[in-house]
């Protein structure tokens, strides 16, 4: 069983000592936004295959336009799309983002539903998204799983799984629940920061000496070490 509470920890210390401060882009909503519902959604739609800055640039201006859920969902789509250009795929966000809008508003009163079943009735919001919300927005366990979250606990060999999907159905059975809220801004940070997908920074992590990746990458080295010789 891996000690989950020291690979937080250890990470946190990293990213300090190295000062790898900045916060995510939900981190950052969470804060500046006290934690509004609707606006940590269609941020977490918005984040998809995005970098933070782009999606804190696009909530930005969405927000300076609209008030809400019933001002996006009366929106003429073509203005969303301008609004959130700065993201990724904005074309089919500003549609889905539409369309999660309306539903707020007409079936939940313009109340974000707090419950991963409800939120997985809406356009475009899978198991990450929801969890997303859930974590962020209500401060409830659950381990939303993005593509660092994913890498990160295997090259650690937290987990051996092939999608995000696994991945958090792995988590969830054996990491304490009191540490899924504070899992995800942690390893997304790190990610970001250390454990990059493309040569990571192993130089700055205090993990080397357990981690699953990096034990495999030494063998590698001193194999072609041997050849070359």
């Amino acid at each position: 069983m891996h000690d989950l509470s020291r690979i937080i920890d250890e990470m946190e210390s990293a990213l300090n000592a190295n000062n790898f401060l900045r916060k995510t882009a939900l981190e950052d909503l969470h804060k500046n936004e006290n934690g509004d519902p609707f606006k940590i959604l269609i941020g977490t739609i918005l984040s998809s295959r995005t970098r933070d800055e782009n999606t804190t640039k696009a909530l930005i201006r969405l927000f300076k336009k609209y008030n809400g859920a019933k001002d996006i969902s009366k929106a003429d789509t073509e203005d969303i799309k301008k609004e959130i250009s700065s993201v990724g795929f904005y074309n089919v966000k500003a549609i889905r983002i539409k369309e999660v809008a309306k539903i707020i508003e007409d079936k939940f009163h313009g109340l974000v539903p707090d419950n991963e079943e409800e939120l997985l009735e809406l356009p475009g919001v899978g198991r990450k998204t929801a969890n997303c919300v859930l974590v962020y927005a209500f401060q409830k366990s659950a381990i939303p799983v993005d593509t660092h979250v994913h890498r990160i606990s295997n090259r650690l060999g937290l987990v051996n799984t092939k999608t995000p999907q696994e991945t958090e159905k792995e988590l969830s059975k054996y990491v304490d629940k009191k540490h899924w809220i504070r899992l995800n801004s942690i390893f997304v940070r790190y990610g970001q920061n250390i454990c990059l997908p493309l040569k990571p920074k192993c130089n700055y992590c205090n993990l080397i000496n357990t981690c699953k990746y990096y034990a495999e990458a030494k063998v590698e080295r001193t194999k072609t070490k041997t050849v070359a010789k």
